[in-house]
């Protein structure tokens, strides 16, 4: 398993393997890897000949005091899960040689960025589709694959992968969940023992929507109620956003059906927690 910090060298490598005919795959992280993280690799390693895990803890797409200096961070145990998922090359870039002094070029995917944690999240998504522009620029995947706990972040990317004609395959991978459902997720180890107990509220507040649209229940003012009340349950918790939104675009709704959206996010002490299911498939 080779490690890249040099933009160039990336580059370098990854054309190597298109001039003979091999597929790249490509799994771009914050770092701090977990069973989640570990599914994409292993599917990317089902998928292609040979497979790159970026780890870059992105500063633009990071609002004004929010956790970018403390989002956690462990390089050698992200090193010891790649090599046990196959990695052929880890790309680990730093944010000077990813954003050189004078840089101002960014990608912006308009109406699908704005809602659910755009909305709390201003510019969050132009942060994050510039740096998997400019990472599928240096690693030039055949496919990326992506998990679908951030839902949105996907919807963007294969939005601005289509918009711009972008020669890549987007996989999205489902969500990864802790034995009681919690979903995976790097900033669960910002949370106490007490919070991580509260963090269930988020899951149960999906069991119940599902439960009720399984039951027959298609209002969404019905099923917003339900979700919401599972939720504010909880003392520790501060309800961001809960909506029901179309699978596809992201628009509102008044009726649910099997490929409605259901996402929410979720504060719990200090920290903030995002999950989401569509109701027709399976959590």
């Amino acid at each position: 398993m080779k490690i890249i910090n040099s933009i160039v060298h990336m580059q370098a490598l990854a054309i190597a393997p298109e001039r003979d005919g091999r597929k790249i795959a490509f799994v771009p992280t914050m770092g701090f890897l977990h069973e989640g993280h570990a599914s994409l690799l292993r599917e990317g390693r089902k998928r292609a000949d040979v497979l790159v895990l970026s780890i870059f803890v992105n500063p633009i797409q990071f609002g004004k005091n929010e956790d970018l200096d403390r989002y956690p961070k462990d390089m050698e145990r992200d090193c010891q899960i790649a090599e046990a998922c196959g990695v052929d090359i880890v790309f680990i870039p730093t944010a000077a040689e990813m954003y050189p002094s004078g840089f101002q070029t960014g990608v912006t995917v308009r109406e699908i960025s704005l809602p659910l944690c755009g909305a709390s999240r201003p510019g969050h998504f132009d942060g994050v589709a510039t740096v998997v522009a400019k990472l599928f620029n240096i690693v030039r995947p055949d496919l990326a694959l992506f998990g679908t706990k951030d839902y949105q972040q996907l919807a963007v990317i294969r939005r601005m992968t289509a918009d711009l004609n972008m020669p890549v395959e987007i996989v999205g991978m489902p969500i990864v969940r802790e034995a009681d459902g919690v979903a995976m997720s790097s900033r669960n180890a910002y949370l106490s023992p007490h919070e991580r107990q509260s963090a269930l509220c988020l899951i149960q507040a999906l069991r119940r929507a599902r439960e009720l649209f399984a039951g027959g229940e298609r209002s969404i003012a019905v099923l917003m109620k339900e979700a919401r009340a599972v939720v504010m349950q909880e003392a520790a918790a501060v309800i961001d956003y809960i909506e029901f939104r179309d699978g596809a675009t992201l628009q509102e709704l008044d009726v649910a059906d099997d490929s409605t959206l259901l996402a929410l996010a979720v504060k719990i002490g200090q920290t903030r927690l995002i999950d989401n299911t569509v109701l027709g498939e399976v959590l």
